[in-house]
């Protein structure tokens, strides 16, 4: 993780931030897809507690990132972002965590489950899993299509904290999360 590079979304009258986040984060999962061999991390160095803000970093060594760069995967986000050079990491002794957060508490999808595991009616689903259960997030999220069920759209909540480097090697999925592999914070 010695380099990166920074992708700041422009403002834009017809496109929010949000819209092209959304866009930016689902081209990166595609591309990193195609090339990751989970060894590039994503950070978000202008994140709030309710927006990943307008900004994503890469994280990687300078030939993976350069890899990937050589794919244009930004196609069609070119008029609405501006990208850095891949440039070796400042000297830093601030890491963070980038993880994604599931969410386990959708009343509908505990009501089908219920009712598949359990053989019950709707109706006896619905008595025995309120819709009081369900849990709201209070993190960030990008909203992408999942390929894999049927283009089905999702809210992936990501969740950005500082702590320690931890050395136990390098694994980041294809989104560029992990729960266990820090980035240099800067």
């Amino acid at each position: 993780m010695d380099y990166y590079l920074d992708i700041t979304l422009l403002e834009d009258p017809e496109f929010t931030k949000t819209i092209l986040m959304n866009a930016l984060f689902s081209k990166l999962h595609r591309a990193l897809v195609e090339v990751s061999q989970n060894d590039i991390g994503v950070s978000f160095p202008s994140a709030t507690k309710k927006s990943l803000g307008d900004k994503l970093r890469l994280h990687g060594s300078q030939g993976r990132l350069e890899v990937l760069e050589a794919l244009s995967w930004r196609r069609g986000l070119g008029d609405f972002t501006v990208v850095t050079k891949v440039t070796q990491v400042p000297s830093t002794n601030e890491f963070c965590l980038v993880k994604r957060v599931h969410v386990k508490s959708n009343a509908d999808r505990l009501r089908r489950r219920a009712m598949k595991r359990h053989d019950l009616s709707y109706d006896e689903a619905v008595e025995r899993i309120p819709d009081e259960v369900e849990k709201q997030l209070e993190l960030p999220f990008v909203r992408i299509k999942s390929r894999s069920t049927g283009d089905q759209q999702f809210p992936l909540f990501i969740k950005q904290t500082l702590g320690e480097a931890k050395k136990d090697g390098v694994s980041f999925s294809k989104y560029g999360l992990s729960s266990t592999s820090t980035l240099p914070w800067f």
